[in-house]
């Protein structure tokens, strides 16, 4: 089969890439309107002086009220949300905490910010979230914390992670970075753990450029992270006489006015994500070698990323694929996440060394992942020939149709 890869002759007799002159599909993006532009303006005007913390308590309000919580801590980024929530827990140096292999290292890497120890859990072959069977035979007496992720949008078990979790005195932290308006029996992403953490990178969701949430119904933990946040000053001191050593983990008032106009949006931003995804199964239904997204009876999935995963037998990697579109299409895609325990970061981890041989499903599912165009801003023509190249350039086998 001839690839685009090879290119094609011009006039001239020169070699051009087939896709080098198409208009570039990206694979992610936001979803900005006036709205958003009329609260910017309006912060940059007028959020100062009294009104400097404005747009920032209002965002917080409305994201708790949103996801019916107590409390909400605007973060430069949902990183730091996993820092505070295990600082808030108490969790450091001979602790363990577990996490699937499967996840960007955001999740992981806090755990050795507090000097803890990052176990690497499998994970569900449909689903792609941790395993609640792997998280149950990884518990030791040192397992001090679980964070299960809501991956590209989908959710994991949690009813079952929950009830392992309380049985064996675990905090969970779920990281719902990928996954605003996700749902798990009717009740919202974010809200299953002692604290949910999210992310507002410009690729998310709902944005703010950058930035993140930690939310909790736990006063305790919330008044901790409140201390920890703001270089250890307790929330009102207005003496800067700090209690502890703490860190500067603020939003700004723009960024916050900016996810206060998307937040307002948030049903019409994740009704155009599962559009999306609606698009891309209608185009890719009779193509049986590949496996998009599960959406399990009991999750709402918000598809921030749609994801397919190619069967093995096609004889084809993520790498080659994600190569392939681009050349013939300038169609942008991502792998699926490489395994923790696979990274060179953790190539010296005693746990990623047993990890590489024991999380079967993750380290089979990830070589075949690619996650497709997903921009809030893409068009259904864009889906179409984001699948039309896609069945282009795969192998042509029998396997291909079932």
């Amino acid at each position: 089969m001839r690839h685009a890869a090879q290119g094609d002759p011009t006039p001239s007799g020169h070699t051009q890439k087939v896709g080098e002159h198409l208009e570039r599909i990206p694979v992610a993006g936001p979803w900005i309107t006036e709205k958003e532009i009329a609260y910017v303006q309006d912060a940059v005007s007028k959020g100062w002086y009294d009104n400097a913390h404005s747009y920032i308590e209002r965002f917080e309000a409305a994201f708790a009220e949103y996801l019916s919580v107590k409390h909400a801590i605007s973060l430069p980024s949902c990183t730091s949300a996993i820092h505070l929530s295990l600082l808030s827990l108490g969790i450091g140096p001979g602790d363990e905490v577990i996490v699937p292999e499967i996840t960007w290292i955001a999740t992981a890497a806090p755990i050795s910010y507090v000097g803890a120890t990052p176990v690497f859990a499998d994970i569900d072959r449909r689903g792609w979230c941790l395993s609640p069977d792997s998280f149950e035979q990884l518990i030791t007496p040192r397992t001090k914390a679980v964070i299960p992720v809501d991956l590209y949008g989908g959710m994991p078990n949690m009813g079952r992670i929950a009830r392992i979790a309380r049985k064996h005195g675990i905090a969970m932290i779920e990281d719902a970075a990928e996954a605003i308006g996700s749902e798990y029996k009717g009740r919202k992403s974010g809200t299953f753990g002692v604290t949910g953490v999210f992310s507002f990178h410009g690729s998310k969701t709902l944005t703010t450029g950058e930035g993140g949430m930690l939310v909790t119904s736990d006063d305790e933990v919330y008044r901790k992270c409140m201390v920890s946040r703001d270089h250890g000053r307790r929330p009102g001191d207005k003496m800067f006489r700090n209690v502890q050593i703490g860190y500067k983990y603020k939003m700004s008032n723009l960024q916050a006015a900016m996810g206060l106009a998307q937040l307002e949006r948030i049903d019409e931003l994740i009704e155009k994500k599962r559009l999306i995804f609606e698009w891309y199964r209608a185009e890719l239904e009779d193509l049986k070698a590949v496996t998009l997204n599960h959406e399990d009876q009991h999750v709402k999935n918000t598809y921030w990323m749609v994801t397919i995963i190619l069967d093995k037998r096609l004889g084809m990697k993520k790498e080659q694929l994600i190569s392939l579109l681009w050349e013939l299409g300038r169609i942008d895609c991502r792998p699926y996440f490489d395994p923790l325990s696979s990274l060179p970061a953790y190539y010296d981890n005693k746990q990623a060394t047993v990890s590489r041989t024991r999380n079967k499903n993750a380290y089979e599912i990830s070589q075949y992942g690619v996650n497709l165009p997903s921009a809030l801003n893409l068009s259904e023509g864009q889906v179409r020939t984001v699948c039309r190249t896609l069945k282009r350039v795969l192998p042509t086998t029998q396997l291909r149709w079932g």
